[in-house]
């Protein structure tokens, strides 16, 4: 992936502190940032996912009402979503 030049200022405390632990790891200052760029992206996905997921799990009966699906079926004549069969054994879309 190429890379593009970013200028940050940050206090003579901070940039010490991330000269000593870029050190304590072994890499660069540059690659440090990079890294707890990414630490922090995956973290704020990982909190999106989770909230996406609550939100679902305490509306799921609002959507199964108003869209007629849950688990893959149509809850309002009984066919799976997914591939049209019905699920009651009572034949095909």
């Amino acid at each position: 992936m190429p890379k593009t030049q970013l200028n940050v200022r940050v206090d003579e405390a901070t940039a010490e502190t991330a000269r000593q632990r870029a050190s304590q790891r072994g890499i660069s200052v540059n690659r440090y940032i990079e890294e707890l760029v990414r630490q922090d992206e995956g973290e704020n996905g990982k909190a999106f996912v989770e909230a996406a997921a609550d939100f679902m799990k305490r509306y799921e009966e609002v959507f199964a009402e108003e869209f007629g699906t849950r688990d893959g079926q149509d809850t309002r004549d009984g066919k799976d979503i997914r591939d049209g069969k019905d699920i009651r054994g009572e034949g095909a879309r």
